[in-house]
């Protein structure tokens, strides 16, 4: 992984978008246990080709396809934790893949994070939208611990840990980076309305939690309404105390029904270009998106970040 001294993480203002729904609009199939990981087995070069479109659309940063990778999650499908880790690795590998293919291209500096899932995801019931876990603190942290370790093995710049739901979680991924004290990462937020954490705890309380550690480059939001942004972002920086930069990548707007599993909604990329620029207005450091955003919507992230005039770092 590279190292913090070597990271220049300040210069990345566009994050990419959202991967798994990317690859479900390919053909790919996530509906399993594992989302998108299964398309690590099932067409590794999809995932390549959405990195890629990615980065041409302006993002300064890609994320892995991991955020489902976990031993307990390959377990529950009878298979190893060793497979776990080498699905992990090939993420990573897959990444690399397409980011020497842009430098064919193009001279621009870019970066790889590896996506890394809070505990609710390995359950695949949408825990991870409300944080409330039958496992103690101890079991939190080595739950994250093993996949930090193994990120910090591979080529990768940086490891987002993301959709984080609640406090509890958030220390237990500070002490987990701890365990391996050469990894840098962001640890990113969903939020369930514009000021508290899907478990309840305010995102300022939980940016001040996260902002003291050396091994934490930004703090994030993701997975939240893109119209709670602006709130959370001045929650974020009271917490925070401007001593870590922000990243926000929520959703496309679109919103997701369970009763007829069909999104509704519009996922206009203009009105996402414009609220970005509020967002970079608001002194964010980088803006992406998560899930349903798609390459047009970086490419009028990216728009809005170049001619953000305004912006400081």
């Amino acid at each position: 992984m590279t190292s913090r001294d070597d990271l220049e993480f300040g210069a990345v203002r566009v994050l990419d978008g959202g991967m798994a729904t990317e690859l479900e609009r390919r053909g790919c199939d996530i509906s399993g246990p594992l989302w998108s990981a299964h398309v690590l087995d099932s067409a590794p070069e999809t995932i390549a080709a959405v990195h890629l479109d990615y980065l041409r659309a302006g993002a300064d940063c890609i994320s892995t396809a991991s955020y489902q990778v976990s031993a307990k999650g390959y377990g529950e499908l009878g298979r190893t934790a060793r497979e776990a880790e080498r699905a992990l690795r090939q993420s990573v590998e897959i990444a690399e893949q397409a980011k020497q293919e842009y430098a064919r291209e193009s001279g621009r500096r870019v970066w790889i994070a590896v996506s890394l899932g809070p505990y609710g995801a390995a359950l695949h019931n949408g825990a991870e939208y409300h944080g409330r876990y039958e496992i103690g603190f101890d079991q939190l942290t080595a739950f994250h611990a093993e996949r930090v370790a193994v990120a910090a093995e591979t080529s990768a710049d940086v490891v987002a840990l993301e959709t984080i739901p609640s406090l509890e979680e958030a220390r237990a991924i500070l002490r987990a980076l701890e365990l391996s004290p050469k990894v840098t990462a962001w640890i990113s937020f969903t939020c369930r309305d514009g000021k508290y954490v899907a478990h309840g705890e305010s995102l300022q309380d939980c940016a001040e939690a996260v902002a003291d550690s050396p091994q934490v480059v930004a703090i994030g939001v993701n997975c939240t309404a893109p119209q709670l942004v602006s709130q959370l972002i001045g929650e974020a920086h009271r917490g925070a105390r401007r001593r870590k930069p922000l990243l926000v990548y929520p959703n496309s707007g679109e919103i997701w029904d369970a009763t007829t599993r069909t999104w509704r909604g519009e996922a206009d990329t203009k009105r996402y270009g414009a609220m970005a620029r509020e967002w970079f207005d608001a002194k964010v450091q980088a803006v992406g998106g998560c899930c349903r955003t798609r390459p047009a919507h970086i490419a009028e992230v990216t728009r809005v970040a170049k001619a953000n005039a305004t912006f400081q770092q």
